[in-house]
């Protein structure tokens, strides 16, 4: 379709009544438009091939986690044991599958054992490269994104470079705070004496914690990960609280069910840990990226700017679900 046709097509969608076109927020949006979003979304999940996707960051995902771990020994380091950080993973048990702790378990025992020489004179190096080599993840994880949001690549390399750093860094750090939040609260709640509203809260409050540090850091994610001009954040809040609830639905559900109904060691052997590993990390993303494609055609369903700055008119908005509207499916 070329630029004028696209244009007429954009502009005559854009006078559609009860779809939601003049929505400045995805609440403004009546029922009707919803229903296209959803049928949309589903076509876009077999197009984008999101499972494929998935499985390819998966791999990358799986092969940067190692890495990341030494770069969290290192820093970590620097203020506290981080034996600490193996030792507390045990209380998110229920929530993360026991493989996925146990694996990262005992690689931060390895490092730790190591961590002498690793905070030498060698720390920045080491610590330097540690991040380089997990940094792969996450700029695998930009390219899904790209795909969700039918975008291509179009940050220079060093801008890329330092954004997909900078997040990797955040992730290490966003993994601190959970852990130190989900035993940290907990003791206080129990400091303060609340009786049985305390035991309820210290009951859910790991579920809750977890599900506030996704929500936050897909947000991010969603608005800073592609190569776009950035979305406002009530169009990305939508995806990313609903990819924060259904992961840690299902988290939980798959720890109850590695545990309880299967055993992928008996099939794969001393590769079952990381089998099953790999699986927990291909069904989050799975869940992180048809998030993102929630969050794009939710914008694909307004003609309003949705895009951050003054607002500009469609095809001048630097990110292609903002600038185009969505066809009507009901």
């Amino acid at each position: 379709m070329n630029d004028a046709v696209s244009n007429r097509v954009n502009h005559l969608r854009a006078r559609e009544h009860g779809r939601g076109r003049e929505a400045w927020k995805p609440f403004h949006i009546p029922w009707l438009g919803w229903k296209d979003i959803f049928l949309r979304l589903w076509d876009e999940i077999l197009e984008d091939k999101v499972g494929t996707v998935a499985g390819a960051t998966a791999f990358f995902i799986l092969l940067s986690l190692f890495p990341a771990l030494a770069a969290l020994v290192s820093l970590y380091g620097l203020i506290a044991d981080p034996i600490a950080i193996g030792e507390h993973l045990a209380d998110m048990r229920g929530y993360v599958p026991a493989a996925v702790l146990d694996l990262i378990g005992a690689e931060l025992q390895r490092l730790t054992s190591n961590r002498t020489s690793t905070l030498g004179l060698s720390f920045a190096g080491g610590v330097l490269l540690a991040l380089w080599s997990a940094n792969s993840g996450m700029r695998a994880l930009f390219a899904a994104l790209n795909v969700a949001y039918d975008e291509t690549e179009k940050r220079s390399f060093f801008r890329l470079l330092l954004v997909s750093l900078g997040f990797t860094l955040g992730a290490i750090v966003f993994f601190v705070v959970l852990i130190n939040l989900v035993i940290g609260v907990p003791l206080l709640v129990r400091f303060l004496h609340l009786g049985f509203v305390g035991e309820m809260l210290v009951t859910f409050l790991p579920a809750i914690l977890m599900f506030g540090v996704a929500l936050f850091g897909l947000a991010l994610l969603y608005r800073y990960g592609p190569s776009r001009r950035e979305a406002r954040w009530h169009w990305i809040t939508p995806g990313s609280a609903a990819a924060a609830a259904i992961w840690l639905v299902f988290s939980i559900l798959f720890s109850w069910y590695l545990s309880n109904w299967t055993d992928y060691s008996a099939t794969y052997g001393s590769l079952g840990t990381i089998i099953g590993v790999m699986m927990w990390i291909y069904l989050s993303l799975w869940v992180v990226l048809v998030g993102a494609e929630l969050n794009a055609e939710i914008e694909h369903q307004t003609a309003q700017d949705t895009t951050v700055g003054p607002t500009k008119p469609l095809g001048a908005r630097g990110a292609t679900m903002a600038d185009d509207v969505g066809e009507a499916r009901a």
